[in-house]
């Protein structure tokens, strides 16, 4: 099956310094495609190699099997992740106005996409007088209202609440099943790990992990617990290496050969527990662990 991205041994510096060294990954078509890292990790310069704003050094970028930019450009849909809309505008005009900029101009898609993201009775008003929330969900389907094949969504969560959150979701999910390939790239580890089938984790411009997400989570082991409980966890501080909490649940990280059950039986005897999962750490401890450790 042809890939619809191939990034193949890039690098690239700026000022004599190296921000993405040695980089290769593949997209399949169809695929949600999770690419994570901290600030600086290089990321948004792969972004903008990807839409071809610069160039690489060394290396090869195919999209959608073309090395040419000029082929593929109108295929390709971008959300970035700092508003790029027309304020002065209205929704509708400034929605078709960006179709339009790609050789498509459909005011019946643009009216469908807007009434699935609850924004169809916003369609009159000026940018500049929705909340950032309703500018992100513009966004989102400026990215996607030409019908591209390649989609890349830079922090597509930002902004917003949990209503549109879901909303925002559910769409790149149908997207997705659509056939469209899906590139994401977020700090939001919970997100990618729901909806990413693979993942290219990157830190100081390098790439540390690549590959499906269940298969990274095995490889480093079950050895945390998923705990919602009342009370308090004073007494396993010999038991665990770390523990992250969330109001009354928490994520264990267990020492080395210590058995969950006795963890259990410890915390049973100092308050009541609703939830005890033992499992892979979650992505973003496995995260926090590669960044923390190399």
């Amino acid at each position: 099956m042809e890939k619809t991205v191939e990034v193949s041994n890039v690098s690239k510096s700026f000022n004599g310094q190296t921000v993405v060294k040695d980089i290769s990954f593949e997209i399949a078509p169809g695929e949600i495609f999770g690419l994570i890292g901290p600030n600086g990790a290089g990321k948004t310069t792969i972004i903008r190699m990807l839409l071809d704003i610069i160039r690489p050094d060394s290396g090869e970028i195919k999209i959608l099997g073309s090395a040419s930019p000029e082929e593929t450009k109108d295929l390709i849909g971008y959300l970035p992740e700092e508003r790029g809309l027309y304020r002065r505008l209205t929704v509708m005009d400034s929605l078709l106005y960006l179709g339009a900029l790609k050789n498509y101009q459909s005011k019946k898609k643009v009216v469908e996409l807007l009434e699935r993201m609850e924004m169809l009775q916003h369609k009159d008003k000026k940018l500049s007088e929705l909340s950032k929330g309703m500018q992100q969900k513009i966004q989102l389907i400026a990215a996607i209202c030409h019908d591209p094949q390649f989609i890349i969504l830079d922090e597509p969560f930002s902004g917003l609440d949990p209503v549109n959150m879901k909303l925002v979701k559910e769409m790149i999910v149908e997207l997705g099943k659509e056939g469209k390939t899906i590139l994401i790239s977020t700090h939001m580890m919970d997100q990618v790990e729901r909806m990413c089938s693979r993942i290219f984790m990157m830190h100081r411009g390098g790439g540390v992990l690549y590959g499906s997400v269940s298969e990274i989570k095995s490889r480093f082991g079950k050895n945390t617990v998923f705990l919602e409980f009342d009370g308090e966890l004073e007494n396993i501080a010999g038991m665990v290496k770390k523990i992250n909490y969330s109001g009354n649940y928490a994520e264990l990280i267990l020492k080395d050969g210590i058995d969950s059950q006795e963890v259990l039986k410890t915390i049973v005897r100092d308050g009541r527990i609703n939830r005890f999962e033992v499992s892979a750490p979650s992505l973003n401890e496995i995260f926090i662990q590669v960044v923390e450790g190399s």
